[in-house]
């Protein structure tokens, strides 16, 4: 697994700090609207990740090549994609009362990225950052401090649960990833500043 600031701050964030029944609800109200708009939605997400972080798009063969967001938003392979992540947190979200529930949907989505997909990690905590900045760009008038400690939770949960089916795969990391060190430098400082 990728270093990111030290093994204790990976360790730190693993730990997801459980959520209360009052934060659950503002999930899920904000995630109501959010998702009426999930395409939209998700397809802002992907292209500010796959702009702010291009070397994530080296798992998309379909889109690794794209630079100019105009062409991502117009991607049909992009758009589904986008519509899988808003389906899949979702899922999460229907289900937040369940953790069983919660713990398997997020174990089939972290075993495949690991074990068919080779996504390193470190790409969840980014993009569950990403996400939370553009509900809070989207939602501004209505993203509450309240709101904003809720989804950090949510962000935590999702990424304890991925990296932890990471883990009962087995996951290393593997030699012929193409993060380079300069690149790697700057996904851990956005990971860092994600995880707070």
């Amino acid at each position: 697994m990728e270093k990111v600031q030290g093994e204790m701050e990976i360790e730190r964030w693993e730990r997801s700090e459980e959520m209360s029944d009052a934060e659950k609800k503002v999930v899920q109200e904000t995630w109501s609207r959010v998702y009426a708009n999930c395409e939209d939605v998700g397809v802002s997400v992907l292209i500010r990740f796959f702009v702010n972080f291009p070397s994530a798009k080296q798992y998309f063969s379909q889109f690794k090549h794209m630079e100019d967001p105009l062409e991502m938003e117009r991607s049909l392979q992009l758009r589904k994609h986008a519509r899988r992540v808003m389906g899949a947190i979702n899922s999460v979200v229907e289900n937040i009362y369940d953790p069983e529930k919660v713990s398997s949907v997020l174990a089939l989505v972290g075993k495949a990225h690991a074990v068919k997909h080779k996504v390193e990690p470190v790409y969840f905590k980014i993009l569950s950052g990403v996400l939370l900045e553009v509900l809070e760009e989207e939602y501004a008038n209505e993203f509450t401090p309240e709101m904003q400690r809720a989804w950090a939770k949510m962000k935590s949960l999702i990424y304890t649960h991925v990296t932890a089916a990471y883990k009962e795969v087995g996951w290393v990391q593997y030699p012929n990833s193409t993060m380079n060190p300069p690149v790697t430098a700057a996904v851990a400082t956005a990971a860092g500043a994600a995880a707070k």
